[in-house]
């Protein structure tokens, strides 16, 4: 369905059922909680009513764009728990048998009245394709440098002074502080760097490597994901981001750079930092004030270590990651291009200082901006990534397969605290690795094998999964904590790398249910990804949104952009500060959002609230890329419906009209189908499950699942013809 088009089906919905979009103030009324985004034909779908105390006896009905009812059902009975004191009591809603294309609402009546927001039932190439391309549009936002892309904010070339910027010493903070206690900052003697282009990592100007390296790595995986259902835009970005990391990795010199910036000024007040000033990039090279010299006109680089000296494990991985996925993509239209780019990686992942780490591990100055504390998942991660451009590229891969199967081993036996994420690389490292490991022909002595990375996979999916059981709106990811919105997209990504590496679909629900959560079905009714539904951030802590967008959700927009999120209630103790000199108010007054306070987490849409309304490189690349591998494992499986849940115990067999005998499945639920089928001694050259909803109201409810053996005719749908046994 066309923009255009959305738009008239969403106003003629509002204006039959007159419900406003916006969060509700004051009293709790009744709210229903959708995807916005919209759903798939063939998945499950959930929805949410929050009401002020009990009820029963409540109903739904499906709208369409007409206003007519195309679908009625019950709401859930049980309450799934009490998120606050105002919303005492959350009911499932589950609709799964709207399958049909379209723009609708959901309307609940009886014990409760509320009407949801616009959300679509669209393919998993329009609502997941749109998902990437908008990620990409932020990407092309955050663009520095004279390669800018001007978008709807009218983006402007800035800071072409980094092409000739000066590299200075490492300075002293204040501790838990970015605030610089040294009286000046120390240049190194020497020439200087061309630290031009790359990306804004967040809603300052500064530019990391840590963070752009991990971000370029997955936009060059979502492109090799895709193949040729690759939008163009998402190549040219991921080619704009390694573009950078060729000048930060001097490979003459073997000097790494980490950072072009500082974020504050001194404690002394005689300069000042990025975070201290209010304005759009652009203006920045014109900058003649003494005191913010470091700040815009003449931002400072600094390295990771001394050129020639080992460098921080966790950079030289996944920098070398960053290249080798390069390499990857290039090796057969640009095989000139990747061989530099597999030479990049391969003398930077040399130069790792695995036998002495840094204490902390070099990220970001200061640390505390990006504390990540693991490297051995980046250290697999590029060794994964260099061996699958070696085969690529036609040189012995064996050397990066002893190594990634080395490190992976490492980080099973000590590491697995976190789950995929800007901290922890370790799924797409061990998902690659599976495929480097099969590409190589399965060579025994290796210190993983990939069954072995298969269950790690597994064991980050089922922590989600577990906390999503649990949950009153199925979140799988932390949201008393930062980072809540790039985990749960790491969610979409980990569940695709490991269904398609361990061929278990069961855990395709809660993929859809967190990016449900993601993008409206959450306690606060917003999407998290600005321009996804109807709600989403209109008051980033982002300068270009802020001062060349609009405050109200029309255009011109930071579309794309992913926000952090909800945080825990604590991060918000001491107030949100002041407005910065230059700052657009924005809202304009209170939060919209406070009534949805709960469960130690808050949400707050305002510019000044870097808790969690502002977007990052990390965020919203983990957005893309979820949609990507999901987009990948739909695309695969259409346009038959995903597998539900298989019974734990042995499903009797089924039989349909003519006669024929369907298959019982095995009771290992966590087996690939056609392993299922081979366990019973069959031969299949086809098999099928039946499209859109018939088969999980007619065989689930009926605790069966049944498949279609038939190895000589054309695949029938059976689904009206099923009946038990």
């Amino acid at each position: 369905m066309s923009t255009a088009r959305l738009v008239v089906a969403a106003g003629v919905l509002a204006a039959t059922l007159a419900i406003p979009s916006q969060p509700a103030q004051g009293a709790a009324a009744p709210q229903v909680r959708v995807d916005q985004a919209g759903y798939l034909p063939g998945e499950v779908k959930h929805a949410y009513l929050m009401t002020a105390g009990q009820v029963s006896s409540s109903t739904y009905s499906v709208i369409d764009a007409s206003g007519k009812t195309v679908l009625t059902g019950s709401v859930g009975s049980a309450s799934r728990g009490s998120w606050n004191s105002s919303y005492k009591d959350v009911y499932p809603i589950t609709f799964s048998r709207l399958t049909t294309p379209g723009v609708y609402r959901l309307r609940v009546g009886g014990g409760a009245v509320a009407v949801s927001p616009v959300f679509r039932i669209e393919s998993p190439a329009a609502l997941y394709g749109r998902l990437a391309a908008d990620g990409v549009t932020f990407f092309q936002t955050q663009r520095d440098g004279s390669d800018v892309i001007p978008g709807a904010l009218g983006r402007k070339p800035a800071h072409l002074n980094d092409a000739r910027a000066a590299v200075y010493q490492v300075p002293h903070y204040e501790t838990d502080s970015d605030v610089i206690t040294d009286t000046g900052l120390t240049r190194i003697a020497g020439p200087a760097v061309d630290a031009e282009g790359g990306w804004f990592d967040a809603g300052d100007y500064l530019k990391f490597t840590h963070s752009t390296a991990y971000a370029d790595a997955l936009l060059f995986a979502s492109q090799r994901a895709l193949g040729a259902a690759a939008p163009a835009a998402l190549g040219a970005e991921a080619r704009h981001g390694v573009d950078w990391l060729d000048k930060m990795w001097d490979q003459k010199t073997k000097t790494l750079y980490i950072q072009v910036g500082i974020g504050s000024g001194n404690e002394a007040g005689t300069f000042t930092g990025d975070h201290d000033l209010w304005r759009l990039p652009e203006t920045d090279d014109a900058d003649t004030s003494s005191a913010d010299r470091f700040a815009t006109a003449h931002r400072p680089v600094f390295r990771a270590a001394a050129p020639g000296a080992k460098v921080s494990p966790n950079l030289a991985g996944r920098v070398s990651a960053a290249f080798a996925l390069a390499a990857q993509v290039d090796s057969v239209r640009h095989p000139q291009r990747a061989a530099a780019e597999y030479r990049a990686a391969t003398s930077l992942y040399a130069m790792a200082n695995t036998a002495s780490p840094p204490d902390p591990l070099t990220t970001a100055l200061p640390h505390a901006f990006y504390p990540e504390d693991t490297w051995r998942d980046d250290m697999e991660f590029g060794a994964s990534e260099i061996a699958l451009a070696a085969q690529k590229l036609g040189h012995d891969p064996a050397s990066y397969l002893s190594a990634a199967a080395t490190w992976a081993k490492s980080y099973i036996a000590g590491d697995t605290g976190d789950t995929f994420n800007l901290y922890d690389t370790s799924a797409l490292a061990h998902a690659d690795l599976i495929q480097a490991i099969h590409a190589a022909g399965n060579p025994s002595g290796l210190a993983v094998t990939a069954s072995d990375l298969v269950r790690d996979l597994k064991r980050q999916v089922r922590t989600g999964a577990t906390r999503s059981a649990a949950d009153i709106f199925r979140a799988g990811g932390v949201y008393t904590d930062f980072d809540a919105d790039s985990h749960t997209f790491g969610f979409l990504t980990t569940e695709a790398l490991y269904k398609q590496a361990g061929g278990d679909s069961s855990y395709d629900t809660f993929a859809t249910d967190q990016r449900n959560w993601l993008l409206g079905a959450n306690a606060w009714g917003t999407s998290f990804m600005v321009g996804e539904g109807t709600t989403f951030p209109r008051c980033m802590q982002h300068q270009v949104a802020n001062l060349k967008g609009s405050t109200d959700s029309s255009a011109p927009i930071a579309t794309g952009a992913v926000v952090n999120g909800p945080n825990s209630t604590d991060q918000f103790s001491d107030g949100l500060g002041d407005y910065q000199d230059g700052m657009t108010k924005c809202p304009a007054s209170g939060d919209p959002y406070d009534t949805y306070t709960g469960h130690g987490s808050r949400y707050v849409d305002d510019v000044r609230s870097w808790q969690s309304s502002e977007p990052a490189l990390d965020m919203t690349v983990s957005a893309v890329a979820g949609a990507a591998f999901q987009l990948g494992g739909a695309e695969a499986l259409s346009p038959v419906v995903k597998i539900p849940p298989v019974p734990r115990r042995r499903s009797d067999i089924s039989r349909w009209r003519g006669g024929r005998c369907l298959a019982a499945l095995s009771n290992r639920p966590s087996s690939p189908l056609r392993e299922r089928i081979s366990a019973l001694g069959l031969v299949v050259e086809e098999w099928l499950l039946c499209e859109r909803s018939q088969l999980v109201t007619n065989v689930c409810t009926a605790d069966l699942i049944s498949l279609t053996v038939n190895a000589h005719s054309p695949p029938v749908c059976p689904c009206q013809a099923i009946e038990r046994s």
